[in-house]
Formats: structure tokens, sequence, C-alpha cells
């Protein structure tokens, strides 16, 4: 499949690099040094093009510009696209369609583990473009696909925004063991091996009974996870779940 990337970024980069292998990419920008410095990062060669009039008629997009900038971007192309995939958060489909014309519509939302083809992505629009967007998003990972634009929105507040979320996790507790001993190189190790080896525990069994099978009576787990409790941190987190969802609403 040939498919034109619009928006040389950090995402884009990332979907290049799992869509390559099997599709023929065109990336579009504003800026011909940028757009070569972005080819030079893929295995295969990738044919680019300016931004200005560019031509979107019959052709698969894959939208990874900026939500600011949509308005802008849109003024740019011409013709009506076969699909148009957007990656930008807090876009409704309502939104693309006066932007931007298109047979049919996919919101995408990836996250920046992307980039190492481990992404969870979110996706929703038009049914009949389903399998291929999944198979599409695949190469960059899992793949979710969602009813409505609101369970999308709510998806963005926990994968989108959940490398962040747990990067403070992985950043306090390396703290903490630098606060009670440990070396800092020793204590990001533990905790990269800790998020590791977790993810098949999780896949496996429910949060609570991962927890559980911790947890001894009386024992340092409890008293950690007392501390935590002590804090509401379970209360912090799904109060930044709200808070990202809400954000997207604006």
């Amino acid at each position: 499949m040939k498919i034109t990337i619009i928006g040389p970024g950090k995402m884009a980069l990332a979907l290049a690099k799992g869509l390559e292998k099997e599709h023929e990419l065109t990336i579009v920008g504003r800026d011909g040094e940028k757009l070569l410095q972005f080819t030079e990062q893929l295995s295969k060669h990738a044919k680019t093009a300016l931004l200005d009039k560019y031509e979107i008629d019959g052709q698969t997009v894959l939208l990874c510009v900026k939500p600011y900038a949509l308005k802008d971007t849109s003024a740019h192309l011409k013709g009506k696209a076969k699909t148009l995939y957007s990656v930008l958060a807090g876009t409704d489909i309502a939104s693309l369609k006066k932007a931007i014309k298109a047979e049919e519509y996919i919101r995408a939302m990836p996250n920046l583990s992307a980039e190492f083809f481990s992404s969870m992505t979110t996706l929703t629009g038009d049914k009949t473009k389903r399998d291929e967007a999944e198979q599409l998003f695949s190469s960059i990972g899992q793949t979710l696909w969602v009813e409505s634009e609101k369970e999308l929105d709510i998806a963005t507040a926990i994968a989108g925004s959940g490398p962040a979320y747990l990067a403070l996790v992985a950043e306090a507790l390396a703290d903490g063991g630098v606060k009670e001993g440990l070396k800092r190189s020793d204590a990001i190790k533990l905790v990269e091996g800790l998020f590791s080896g977790f993810s098949p525990l999780l896949k496996n069994n429910h949060p609570a009974i991962i927890k559980d099978a911790v947890m001894s009576p009386g024992g340092t787990t409890a008293a950690g996870y007392a501390a935590l409790e002590e804090k509401s941190t379970r209360d912090a987190f799904i109060k930044a779940v709200q808070a990202a969802y809400n954000k997207t609403k604006k």
C-alpha cells in the first residue's frame, strides 16, 4: 500500500519505521532539509514532498502534525484522500472532516513506545477500515479498537499520557532507592528490570491478584503499600486520568 505521512516528527518517524517494511511511503513536510534528515533515519528509501499545494486525492494519508497545526496544514492540501488516519490528540472526526476531505476517517492514539515497536495504540472511526487500521498500527505494537471517540479520548488519558505517569513512578522509585543508600545506576537498573518484568505479570493477572501475591502479612510490601495509601496515591492517578481526559474536550 502507498501511504502518505504528513508531518515529519517523532511519532511520524516511529510509524514510518514500522510501516516501511510492507508499504511505500511518502513523507510530506514544510522543510526539505528536515525531510531529508527524516528519511535518512529509515532503512528503506522513502519519497519526500513539500506540503505546499500537495495533492492527496485518492491517497491513504497518515496525519501526524500537532493539533494546533491542523488548520494551517489543511490549507495547503488539495483533493480528497481515500482514507485519513489522524494521530492528533483531542481532535474529533467532525473537526477533521471540516479541515481535510476524505472518503473515510480513522483516529489513532499511539504512544511514545512506538519508537521501539511497543506502542499501545487505540483506534476508532469508520468500521469499514477497522481491519486495515489494526493491521497498519500493529506494526508498531498492540492495538485496541473502541466504539466511540469518547472512549478513545479516555484511552488517550491512559495509554497516550501513561508513559509520563509511569516515568514519574520510575523516577520516584529510583530516587527512593538512592535515598536509602543505593547507587543511582543500580537503582535505575532495578527499576528497568521491574518494569520489563511487570508486563507479563499484568497480562496474565488482575492487578489486585499481583498485589496480594506480593504482599505478605506484616511484611515490607504491606508497609510500603500503606505509605502509598496514606498519601492517596490511587486517588491521585485516578484524578490524573480524569484531568487528561477533560483536557481532550477543550
